[in-house]
């Protein structure tokens, strides 16, 4: 065993500790289960510490300056806040060159700390002859900075399997989709709706939104393509029933409505191209710290967020960003939908599967749920389409139900599909249609195979 260097870790290496924890929030997720305001030696460091610990545990992120500064002015002795002030203002001065060498140490410094205080004890108990209470002591010290959630111990966990509540789920306003669902989009999952250019697929986003809302639910809406009162309207319309045309001469009836709403509903928008799902997670802390906890997050859409890991390979990126939010999902432990667009030849498609949505392999292989919105033009004609489940997690998927659709309001109504049941009058295919689009196939089949020959 090597020995340990008890005084390597000492007020300099803690300083560091508190710098390291006060601007680096993945620091303080990965060594949060781990991180004890008794591993330190100064008073002032044990209370920064136990003010991170219980913001953290209530808010989930680090405290700002500003946050410490309030909760400073309840500290009644004038020395220790003094030592406060100085403590922290180091910390935020603290050069970052050496902070990796920090956060790598972390786990060797909470082992050195047990050690020290147990060697410190143990000259009591080895004057009483109890050499049981020091070999614990030691032993619980070299096990100490290290993680206690091994994760779910099954044979002792049955009852958090079987809690009614287990999974949660924000349902959307169709229930035969409910039920394929197991109640709707569970917290922590990514759904995905793809769908062509006009087909409806923002509107079914206000739908699932404004669903949720009505139901109590706060949801943030976050919009790269439209403006934040356009959407807004949008969300009217749904609400009120009425035409998104006709909402400026029906304003007194949207305001009635609105008072009722039990949800809260924030809509914001970011350039195409210029957020991230950074940008997203730092908005919605400052949703959460203005006392607005969000129960859904809707993005239309995630393909036009950007990304930090810039390659030459686009759908490299994509695949970065999706990847991203659904790990945004499962930090926050939210369902989060978004949409995405079919290919060409899905376009054309009575029921778009997943060889015809774009990028779908990859987005399917990551999401939780994936439909499709399958409307022609005939159907924007008719309002009519259908629901595709493409990937279902909880339950069956290849399941294709009919819908009216009012892309007007956003209200749109599911019932079984029936094949074929509404004639198709799009004018028939000239012969050199057929053989462009047949050419399109065969090149998505040739790419297709080298994908899957690599």
């Amino acid at each position: 065993m090597t020995l340990l260097n008890l005084n390597q870790y000492g007020p300099q290496f803690q300083i560091k500790v508190l710098s390291s924890l006060l601007t680096h929030k993945d620091f303080l997720v990965n060594i949060h289960d781990i991180l004890s305001d008794e591993y330190f030696d100064n008073q002032a460091h044990k209370w920064v510490i136990k003010e991170i610990l219980k913001y953290y545990d209530k808010y989930h992120t680090t405290p700002s300056m500003d946050v410490l500064k309030v909760e400073l002015q309840k500290v009644s002795s004038d020395v220790l806040k003094i030592s406060i002030k100085e403590q922290l203002k180091q910390a935020y001065d603290a050069s970052e060159e050496d902070l990796k060498y920090i956060q790598e140490e972390f786990s060797t410094f909470c082992k050195n700390q047990q050690l020290k205080k147990a060697l410190l004890t143990s000259v009591d108990f080895l004057n009483a002859g109890d050499y049981d209470s020091i070999r614990n002591m030691i032993d619980n010290a070299l096990k100490s900075g290290q993680d206690k959630n091994i994760g779910h111990e099954y044979n002792k966990d049955i009852e958090s399997r079987f809690r009614e509540d287990h999974r949660v789920a924000i349902p959307t306003p169709w229930e035969r989709i409910n039920e394929l669902l197991q109640g709707g989009l569970g917290n922590g999952d990514f759904g995905l709706i793809f769908g062509n250019p006009g087909g409806g697929k923002s509107w079914t986003l206000v739908a699932l939104g404004g669903y949720a809302v009505r139901l109590g639910y706060n949801v943030i809406h976050y919009t790269l393509e439209l403006g934040e009162a356009y959407v807004g309207r949008r969300y009217d319309a749904f609400f009120s029933n009425t035409p998104v045309d006709k909402i400026l001469q029906n304003r007194n009836k949207v305001e009635d409505i609105l008072k009722e709403l039990p949800g809260e509903l924030i809509i914001k928008e970011f350039p195409t191209g210029k957020a991230t799902i950074s940008t997203v997670e730092s908005h919605i802390q400052k949703v959460i710290d203005l006392g607005i906890k969000p129960d859904l997050i809707i993005i239309d859409y995630v393909d036009l967020l950007s990304t930090k890991k810039r390659t030459i390979d686009r759908k490299g990126e994509i695949d970065d960003i999706y990847i991203s939010t659904k790990g945004l999902a499962r930090e926050l432990n939210i369902p989060v939908w978004s949409v995405s667009q079919v290919n060409r030849a899905g376009a054309k498609d009575d029921i778009v599967e997943g060889d015809k949505a774009a990028g779908s392999y990859d987005k399917m292989m990551i999401t939780d749920v994936c439909i499709s919105l399958s409307r022609k033009r005939q159907d924007k004609v008719n309002g009519t389409g259908r629901f595709h489940i493409m990937k279902n997690r909880y339950g069956m998927d290849g399941i294709t139900f009919g819908i009216k659709a009012n892309t007007s309001t956003g209200h749109f109504e599911v019932h079984d599909y029936v094949e074929n049941e509404e004639e198709d009058s799009t004018p028939p295919r000239t012969q050199n249609n057929i053989q462009t689009i047949d050419t399109f196939d065969k090149a998505l089949l040739k790419n297709k195979f080298f994908e899957l020959s690599k």
